[in-house]
């Protein structure tokens, strides 16, 4: 079953890549160390698994505390009197409002109002903190210096780290090494101090999991990272068993579930546009693609599909690319990201289905190798999520 997964985890296409020009984050001798099986992924050798296997390291995630590796990913400042401002002129998010110390997701939309890519920033008073994903984060951060770069300073991060620490029992283990960080609260953030290492920490992450994520300086990354293992609760957890976790919490991944050809009302991302942004809001408008998007969201504009989650009723796991049908054999949409959920225990999926076939309780049928397997549309997360809000 491992191996299976392993097979069909989302950047498949990455293993038969040239692995000759691979980046290593900091934490590469570690985790060769520890066993880890490496692939390529978004230009870096990364671990997709360790000796546990990535079932055992799903449910040790759920149930204890894992340690992710996400140094790929792309680490921001943006600095100015007027970087919020130009931050918010991308973005249909509440950028001006957010208070010190808050953390926002947001999303970099192209001027048809497609998702160029989503992303994580912290008001931390100096500056704008911002993490983008691995695989877009030349392209994303070439678009934020040529969009606002003459109206803020835009400072790509490439000195640090980032590490993501996961799961119920992840702030006994932090707070031990970290003391304060239990005060933290969901989509929180502020800095801490480590044996000399300056952190910054946010109490978030993509597991649906209580958790943190650490901002680190490369010098000291591997240092931290073992400290972290060494305590009692803290396994290694790879991308595969990240992909599973974020899947069974109804989280997006860029490049499966949404890219250049979704908008975020597709997508169901309307809950990341606040009420200040939309139609008849204070700052209504104002980014790219604004009239397409808040026209789908006031419904000006009509929707021809929606992402919906889907639990299959038979125990075939549904994957990626699989065309979904109505029962009367009509093609209706394309699963985006798909799996047997380890936890959920059942095969969850999310997939882009038409407006007619996306209310709760539809069937809709995967067609799996010539076979239909019937799934029903339902809501997500498919496990409940267990962020700390205090």
């Amino acid at each position: 079953m491992i191996s299976v997964m392993v097979l069909h985890c989302p950047w498949r296409t990455d293993l038969s890549a040239d692995t000759t020009a691979l980046l290593n984050t900091p934490l590469n001798a570690l985790h060769l160390e520890l066993g880890a099986r490496m692939v390529p992924f978004a230009g870096y050798s990364m671990p997709v698994q360790y000796p546990m296997g990535l079932m055992a390291e799903h449910i040790h995630t759920r149930s204890e505390a894992g340690l992710f590796d996400v140094s790929h990913m792309g680490q921001l400042r943006l600095v100015g009197t007027d970087a919020a401002a130009a931050f918010e002129s991308l973005m249909p998010v509440d950028v001006i409002d957010l208070p010190v110390g808050k953390q926002r997701y947001g999303l970099l939309l192209t001027d048809e109002g497609n998702i160029i890519d989503d992303l994580m920033f912290v008001n931390r008073g100096a500056d704008i903190f911002v993490i983008v994903n691995g695989a877009c984060k030349v392209n994303d951060i070439a678009h934020i210096q040529g969009r606002i770069g003459a109206k803020c300073q835009v400072i790509p991060m490439p000195e640090r780290a980032l590490l993501a620490l996961q799961g119920p029992k992840a702030v006994d283990a932090l707070s031990r090494m970290v003391p304060g960080v239990e005060k933290l609260v969901f989509m929180t953030g502020a800095s801490f101090e480590w044996q000399g290492a300056d952190l910054f920490i946010t109490r978030s992450g993509y597991t649906g999991e209580d958790g943190f994520e650490i901002s680190v300086h490369n010098d000291q990354a591997d240092l931290f990272a073992r400290a972290l293992l060494a305590q009692a609760e803290v396994k290694p957890i790879g991308l595969g068993a990240r992909n599973s976790l974020r899947l069974e919490a109804g989280l997006c991944l860029y490049g499966n579930d949404i890219d250049t050809s979704t908008t975020p009302i597709e997508a169901g991302l309307n809950w990341a546009i606040q009420k200040v942004r939309r139609t008849g809001g204070a700052r209504a408008g104002g980014f790219p693609g604004a009239d397409i998007v808040l026209g789908q969201l006031d419904g000006s504009r009509s929707l021809t599909r929606k992402r919906v989650g889907l639990i299959a009723q038979e125990r075939v796991p549904v994957r990626e690319h699989v065309e979904l049908q109505n029962t009367q054999g009509v093609k209706i949409g394309e699963v985006s990201s798909g799996l047997l959920g380890p936890s959920a225990n059942v095969p969850v999926a999310m997939g882009y289905v038409d407006v007619a076939s996306a209310s709760l309780g539809t069937v809709v049928n995967a067609m799996v190798r010539g076979k239909a397997v019937p799934m029903t549309v339902s809501a997500m997360p498919f496990v409940p999520n267990r962020y700390y809000r205090g």
